[in-house]
C-alpha cells in the first residue's frame, strides 16, 4: 500500500465532517494512486465497514473494474459522470447495485467526490407503506431546523457547490433552506428568490400539460411527511424565465438527532437526453418505415424489369431520334413534369427511362405506374399505399411513397379512373398525400413523367381526362415518331436488339442478309419497336444457320436459301418462341383480359399445359 501523503489546500482538500453530514454514502478518492482519501460512516455502512481512509478503492470494484474505469475518465474528460454499470463488492462477499456519481474537485486535481445511491435500498423503501403522518413542528421545531441546515449549509459549502447535480434543502414546511450552485443555474433563480419560501410553488407548479401540481401529491412533500425516500425519473422543474427542464431527482428525509427537519432533493437535468431519445425514438420509426418502403420499392422495380427496356439506349440516327434525344437533354436536368405521347411500341418507356437517367434524382428510384394494368378497386390502394395493407398483413407502400426523392412514370395515364385523376392531381399540387385508412399527411417530392397512347386532347373533349390534370402534366410535351416514319433506324435496331437476343441464348448472331433487311425495312411495323423486337428475338430462336430467318406479317424470309418448307422442330421453335412472346407482353400473367391467354386467342389451361411442355421458365420472359 502507497504511503498516506497529507493534501494541500491546493489539491482541495476536503473537510471530512462536512463529507460525513452528506446524507447518501460518499468518498473522496486519490485517482492518481487509488486511495481513499475521506469516507462517510454511510459509506463505511454500505461497504459493510470495510472502508478506511488511505486503502484501495479497486477492491470494491473488481468484478466491475473496466467498467469504473472507463467511468472515471468521463469523470476526468468531462468534469461529472454517473453509472450504474458497476457494482459494490463487500469484504463479505455480498454484491450490492449502486449509482455512482463523480465529480472531480477542481479542474486540475486528481481528487474524484463520489456519491453512492443504494438501489437496493430505495426500492424497499418506495414498496414501505406510508407511515402516518407526522404532526407539524412548532416554532421550536422550525428554529431548530432552520438553525440545523444553515450549520449543514456551512459545513458542506465546499462540496454541495462542487457537485454537478442540483442540490437543495427543503424543511417540514416545504421552504427551501439552501440551494447549491448547480441548482441555481440550472433553475436561473438566485438564493434571495428561494430561501425561506414555498420552493414548490416557484419551482414545481405544473405537469407538462399545464395542470396544476398541487403540493399534497408532490413526491418531495411525501418524502419528508411520511419518512419515505422519493426517486422520480420524468418531471418537470420550472426555470425562472418561464421555461421548463425535464429532471430526474431522489428526495431523501434529513434528521436532526433523530428529529425530522425536512428533505434534501438532489437532482439532474435531462432535456437533452429526452430529447435525444425522442429522437432516437423517432430515427428508429423512420429507418423501419424506409426498410418496409425499400422492400417494396425492390419489388416495383423487379417488376419494372422487362424487355422492352432490355435494350437501355435509345438506338437510332434519324432525324426524328436526333430531335428526341435533344429534347431529352434540354429537359431532364429540370424537374418539370414531362407527357410522353406516341402509338404502342413507339418507345415511350424507354425515353422516360433515359430522362431519369440523366435527371439529378437518377440515385434513386424510376417507379413506373401502369394505370391501366390493375383494376378499378385497387388501384387507388397501389397508388397511394394503404394503411393495414390491402390483405390485411400489414401497411402497404403506394407508388406515390415508392417514387418519393425520385421520379414517378404514369405509364397509360389516360387509363386512370376520372374519379382519382382529381386527387392524384391535388397530391402532386400540394406535395402531400395520405394512405388509405390514414389520416396522416406524408410529403410527397417526385418528377413525373405520364405517357399515352391515346389522343389526348379527344379524351379531355370527350370528358374521359381532366383538363386540368393535363395542363398540369404537359408542361413539357414529347412525341415518340412511329418506326414506319423513321425507317433508315430499323437497321441499328434491328442489330442491337438481335445482339442482346443471341447473348441471351448463348449463340452466335447470324448475319441479317440484305434481302432480310429490305424485309424488315418494307413492313410497315403497326407494333412499331415491340413489334420489331419480338420479330428478331423468335427468329434469333429459329435461325439454327449463319443466316438469320424472320417471319413478318405472315412471310417469311428464308435468309437466301430459297427454303420455304420448315421442319417440325422449327416449327415447335416458333411456337415455344410466340409463346415466350406472349408472357414477356403480359409480365407473365396467364389468365384474365390482359393475359397471355387473351392474346393468344387460347384457354388458360392450354398455356400452362404448353409452358410445362415446352419447359419454360420464368427467367426467360422477365430477363
Amino acid at each position: 500500500m502507497n504511503e498516506i501523503r497529507p493534501l494541500s489546500a491546493s489539491r482541495n482538500a476536503v473537510d471530512a465532517t462536512a463529507l460525513a453530514l452528506l446524507p447518501e454514502a460518499a468518498i473522496v478518492i486519490e485517482t492518481f494512486d487509488d486511495r481513499i482519501v475521506h469516507s462517510n460512516p454511510k459509506a463505511r455502512h454500505l461497504l459493510a465497514g470495510s472502508a478506511t481512509d488511505g486503502g484501495r478503492f479497486s477492491e470494491y470494484v473488481e468484478t466491475d473494474l473496466a467498467d469504473f474505469i472507463v467511468f472515471l475518465d468521463e469523470v476526468a474528460y468531462r468534469g461529472e459522470a454517473w453509472t450504474r454499470k458497476v457494482a459494490i463488492k463487500r469484504q463479505n462477499g455480498e454484491t450490492v447495485s449502486v449509482e455512482i456519481r463523480g465529480r472531480r474537485l477542481g479542474p486540475d486535481s486528481s481528487l474524484v467526490l463520489l456519491l453512492f445511491l443504494n438501489l437496493e435500498e430505495l426500492r424497499r423503501h418506495e414498496r414501505t407503506m406510508e407511515a402516518e403522518q407526522l404532526q407539524r413542528e412548532g416554532l421550536m421545531g422550525w428554529r431548530r431546523a432552520q438553525e440545523f441546515f444553515s450549520e449543514l449549509e456551512f459545513q458542506n459549502q465546499l462540496i454541495l457547490n462542487a457537485a454537478g447535480e442540483g442540490i437543495y434543502g427543503v424543511n417540514t414546511k416545504g421552504q427551501a433552506t439552501f440551494v447549491n450552485r448547480a441548482a441555481q443555474e440550472m433553475l436561473g433563480w438566485d438564493t434571495d428568490d428561494l430561501l425561506g419560501k414555498p420552493i414548490h410553488h416557484i419551482i414545481h407548479h405544473h405537469h407538462a400539460d399545464g395542470s396544476a401540481y398541487h403540493a399534497h401529491d408532490c413526491p418531495i412533500y411525501r418524502s419528508f411527511r411520511f419518512e419515505q425516500v422519493a426517486r422520480v425519473e420524468d418531471e418537470l422543474f420550472w426555470r425562472k424565465d418561464g421555461k421548463p427542464i425535464q429532471v430526474e431527482y431522489v428526495s431523501t428525509p434529513i434528521y436532526n438527532q433523530k428529529v425530522l427537519a425536512g428533505a434534501v432533493v438532489i437532482f439532474r437535468d435531462v432535456t437533452e437526453r429526452k430529447l435525444s431519445e425522442g429522437k432516437l425514438h423517432d430515427a428508429l420509426n423512420e429507418v423501419a418505415e424506409l426498410r418496409d418502403r425499400l422492400e417494396q420499392e425492390n419489388a416495383y422495380l423487379q417488376e419494372a424489369i422487362t424487355n422492352e427496356r432490355a435494350h437501355h439506349d435509345i438506338i437510332g440516327r434519324s432525324p426524328a431520334i436526333r430531335q428526341l434525344l435533344a429534347k431529352i437533354e434540354l429537359v431532364a436536368p429540370t424537374d418539370a413534369p414531362v407527357f410522353i405521347t406516341g402509338e404502342a411500341g413507339a418507345g415511350k418507356a424507354i425515353v422516360a427511362s433515359a430522362i431519369h437517367k440523366d435527371s439529378s434524382r437518377k440515385r434513386r428510384p424510376l417507379i413506373q405506374f401502369r394505370c391501366g394494368s390493375i383494376s378499378r378497386r385497387s388501384i387507388e390502394a397501389e397508388l397511394f399505399g394503404q394503411l393495414g395493407g390491402t390483405d390485411g398483413t400489414g401497411d402497404n407502400s403506394g407508388a406515390l411513397e415508392l417514387a418519393h426523392g425520385g421520379t414517378l412514370f404514369l405509364e397509360d395515364v389516360c387509363e386512370l379512373p376520372l374519379d382519382l385523376q382529381g386527387d392524384l392531381l391535388r397530391a402532386l399540387q400540394d406535395r402531400k398525400f395520405k394512405r388509405i385508412g390514414d389520416t396522416h399527411y406524408r410529403n410527397l417530392n417526385v418528377r413525373v413523367i405520364a405517357s399515352s397512347a391515346k389522343d389526348i386532347e379527344k379524351e379531355v373533349a370527350v370528358g374521359h381526362f381532366r383538363e386540368d390534370l393535363l395542363l398540369f402534366l404537359s408542361v413539357f410535351p414529347i412525341n415518340c415518331t412511329p418506326l414506319r416514319d423513321r425507317r433508315e433506324d430499323i437497321p441499328d435496331l434491328a442489330a442491337h436488339i438481335l445482339a442482346i437476343a443471341c447473348e441471351r441464348l448463348n449463340r452466335r448472331p447470324p448475319i441479317i442478309t440484305e434481302r432480310t433487311m429490305n424485309a424488315l425495312m418494307d413492313y410497315h411495323w403497326p407494333g412499331n419497336v415491340r413489334e420489331l423486337r419480338n420479330v428478331i428475338e423468335r427468329a434469333a430462336i429459329v435461325s439454327t444457320g449463319s443466316k438469320l430467318i424472320v417471319e413478318i406479317g405472315g412471310e417469311r424470309s428464308a435468309g437466301d436459301t430459297g427454303r420455304t418448307v420448315r421442319t417440325e422442330r422449327e416449327m415447335q421453335q416458333e411456337i415455344r418462341a410466340n409463346l415466350v412472346a406472349a408472357l414477356r407482353e403480359t409480365n407473365g400473367r396467364v389468365a384474365g383480359k390482359e393475359g397471355a391467354a387473351g392474346l393468344l386467342g387460347m384457354r388458360p389451361t392450354t398455356v400452362y399445359s404448353r409452358i410445362e411442355k415446352f419447359r419454360i421458365e420464368q427467367h426467360e420472359w422477365t430477363t
